[in-house]
């Protein structure tokens, strides 16, 4: 284990640079994605927290994508040959506000790979750290934790669910389907097939049903938040992803008041009462 973990080694620090320009086109197709009628996207206006994943998009050839419709590995990224990749969690850090029209510049680097032995096999968790830099400096800082995992085994024995947590100050009740599911892959370049094709899903990774994207997921909780604490401002923000959530049933996105701190909980319970995503938050009030 610590041999296999040695030989990724060269990659950490590695690094690359992408700029970017806060167009409208993503964020009005946003705004329809999740429904906001009242949003007026317009020239300068305030980029909604997580929307930076509409840009900085990795818009890789055709000839160049794996089995499971990810770019292929080697690259900047590690060639970890787990074949089932997931978007584990993040960090992220608020300095100043960017808005509509700015030109970006992120600095990606690998801060750390790590190969372990879970209860489903052998995994391997690669973080990445992201600088984003607007035209008045550092705007927000971001560790994105990717989890590489086995095949599933026929028959392996589940992992037991973890109960959501039974009380919330606030809930919202979201009915995934596999439109809203194309219509955030088509915004996020992700042509990752766990979220648009249920054959592969199913057949080849041995999901249930089409996976919800982790960073959809955290956006909701994002967007739930800030509509329940009016006149708020996100800090920090972080989330695990704990199960997947899938295309097949209802599931609720729920947090609680902050408290004298600015600091609360948020999570995303199905429809089972399991918890699938535990996250907490930051805010300042204006």
């Amino acid at each position: 284990m610590h041999t296999d973990t040695e030989q990724f080694s060269s990659w950490v620090g590695k690094s690359q640079r992408h700029t970017d320009i806060l167009t409208l086109t993503p964020m009005t197709a946003m705004a329809a994605t999740l429904d906001k009628r009242a949003m007026s996207i317009t020239q300068g206006m305030e980029l909604p927290p997580l929307w930076h994943w509409l840009y900085f998009l990795n818009p890789a050839r055709q000839s160049e994508l794996a089995a499971d419709g990810h770019p292929s590995k080697g690259d900047f990224l590690p060639p970890i040959t787990l074949p089932r990749r997931m978007w584990a969690g993040s960090r992220l850090d608020f300095h100043q506000s960017l808005y509509a029209g700015e030109r970006l510049e992120r600095i990606s680097t690998i801060k750390s790979v790590s190969l372990k032995q879970g209860r489903s096999g052998q995994l391997a968790f690669v973080c990445v750290g992201h600088e984003v830099f607007g035209e008045n400096g550092l705007a927000l800082y971001e560790e994105h934790d990717i989890v590489y995992r086995e095949n599933a085994v026929a028959g392996a024995q589940s992992t037991e669910p973890k109960p959501a947590p039974e009380q919330a100050d606030f809930c919202k009740q979201i009915t995934p389907d596999p439109v809203l599911l194309f219509r955030y892959s088509a915004l996020t370049f992700n042509s990752h097939r766990i979220h648009y094709d249920r054959e592969y899903v199913t057949n080849v990774e041995a999901y249930p049903g089409l996976i919800v994207h982790g960073p959809l997921l955290a956006t909701l909780l994002v967007d739930t938040l800030l509509e329940n604490i009016s006149g708020s401002r996100l800090r920090k923000f972080e989330f695990k992803a704990i199960s997947p959530v899938f295309d097949l049933n209802t599931f609720q996105v729920c947090g609680s008041q902050a408290d004298a701190q600015g600091n609360c909980r948020l999570w995303i319970t199905n429809h089972l009462g399991a918890l699938c995503m535990d996250a907490s938050a930051t805010i300042s009030t204006n």
